[in-house]
């Protein structure tokens, strides 16, 4: 069952709880949403609360949903639950996450281009 607190005050708990998932420090989330560190250490404070567009941006960044961010869910990777490659994909660290983002494009760029193994 999801947190019943105010999704403002879990907000920040959540927030800091995704970045340390991708073992990224406030800098590295702030590079990957492309806004300044100091709006990161502001939100995980409780100093500042996030527009919508921020929070979709911070969302995409760590690749989990906004419905865990705002305490909706308790599973940052709910929404990728059906595919047993999405679920695995979601244990792993920002650095290993990249990594596997980059084989699986080239991955499927060779497929695009028909070559075989």
């Amino acid at each position: 069952m999801a947190d019943e607190r105010p999704p403002s005050e879990l907000f920040q708990q959540r927030l800091k709880a995704a970045r340390d998932l991708r073992q990224w420090n406030q800098s590295d989330l702030a590079s990957h949403a492309g806004m300044p560190p100091s709006s990161i250490a502001h939100f995980e404070s409780g100093s500042r609360k996030p527009s919508f567009d921020t929070l979709r941006r911070l969302a995409n960044a760590l690749e989990v949903t906004t419905d865990f961010l705002l305490g909706r869910v308790d599973d940052p990777t709910l929404a990728e639950s059906g595919d047993p490659l999405f679920r695995d994909v979601g244990k792993l660290t920002g650095h290993d996450r990249e990594l596997a983002k980059d084989f699986l494009k080239m991955l499927a760029s060779r497929s695009s281009k028909g070559e075989k193994k």
